[in-house]
């Protein structure tokens, strides 16, 4: 709603290979005949390039704006044979931490996070921390690639900014990517799992000995897998997984801004508080437009959320943010945001209870 046209799946997300897929209100099914072959990363970011083609034909001059909303990478990993080989994170508990810290290390070399900044404790009530993990165990996170997941992903987007840039538009395209849904997520519990639906079911602690049936198809179209431990390693340097709205693991999340004819601080990092709700208000005013009034002889309600458009200019790189306040809640878990500090509960393992 609220689009010319619409390309994707309705719902938190989708099957890779074989999704409840839509262009406009007609379900179409792409992928028949195609097994294996075909998938939904792949052939939004080919939509998406042919839709911006074909409304540049026919009218140069006419703003295109597109929402470009894979569902990667909450959880189904690529083909195997898509990238290259990237074992990295097994076996799980030693080398998730070492990832950790070299990326911080990497942070702190970017200057995203302060020189002191240590990485917070252990989840042991997550994943119980010990040195290895039996060979089963580590068989399984040898099959999940999660880095060349994201790399895959960015390679795609990579190719609709080509587009852009191929158009002759890039410099007056304004692009706003937003790394994932707030942090890592946690359905597949701290073991992962083939079948993310095997989590709504009950299934949230299937054994090793039970994924390894699943070794031979893992991430191809058989499965619907999804990380869980991934809580540890991708939520650097904080804890925790977006189901939980009370810790910077949960809500904390990277963006990068481009637009080459308007910001010419490139590079620049900016610290400035901001929410997703800010998203809409800024390319309000980017387009010179203001939010409507009246829609359908319907009184609306005001935008909430507040414009960064002001953090463009390098003369506001250190200006305090105008979004002042923030509240957070999601399963029971808040969090408030004022000023620069965090007001937040912590859940305990019996349902209900906070700390």
């Amino acid at each position: 709603m609220g689009f010319e046209y619409f390309y994707g799946f309705v719902g938190g997300d989708a099957n890779q290979w074989q999704p409840n897929l839509f262009r406009n209100t007609t379900q179409i099914y792409p992928f028949q005949g195609q097994e294996g072959q075909w998938n939904l990363v792949t052939a939004m970011a080919d939509d998406a390039i042919d839709y911006m083609t074909r409304m540049h034909q026919i009218d140069p001059s006419k703003p295109i704006f597109i929402k470009y909303a894979p569902r990667h990478p909450c959880a189904a990993p690529p083909d195997p044979g898509v990238g290259g080989q990237d074992q990295r994170h097994a076996p799980v508990r030693r080398r998730l931490r070492k990832t950790a810290r070299a990326d911080l290390r990497e942070q702190k070399k970017l200057g995203v996070i302060a020189k002191d900044s240590k990485l917070t404790p252990w989840p042991n009530d997550v994943l119980k921390r010990g040195t290895s993990l039996a060979r089963r165990e580590e068989a399984v996170h040898r099959r999940w690639r999660f880095r060349r997941l994201c790399a895959y992903n960015d390679h795609e987007i990579g190719r609709v900014i080509q587009a852009f840039q191929n158009l002759g538009k890039l410099d007056n395209t304004l692009v706003i990517y937003i790394n994932g849904d707030n942090g890592t997520s946690a359905e597949g519990g701290p073991l992962g799992t083939p079948n993310e639906v095997a989590f709504f079911n009950g299934l949230n602690k299937l054994p090793a000995e039970v994924q390894l049936k699943f070794y031979d198809v893992w991430g191809r179209e058989d499965l619907q897998p999804h990380v869980g431990w991934l809580v540890v390693g991708f939520d650097t340097p904080f804890d925790w997984f977006k189901q939980n709205a009370s810790r910077l693991g949960g809500i904390n999340q990277n963006m990068v801004v481009s637009w080459p004819a308007r910001i010419k601080d490139k590079g620049a990092l900016r610290e400035q508080f901001m929410h997703v709700i800010d998203v809409v208000p800024t390319i309000l005013e980017a387009a010179g437009i203001k939010a409507p009034e009246m829609v359908d002889g319907i009184k609306q309600a005001p935008i909430e959320g507040t414009s960064f458009v002001y953090t463009f200019d390098a003369a506001n790189a250190k200006a305090p943010s105008r979004h002042q306040t923030q509240y957070f809640e999601m399963f029971g878990q808040w969090a408030l945001y004022h000023d620069g500090w965090l007001l937040s509960t912590k859940v305990n393992r019996a349902p209900g209870r906070f700390r």
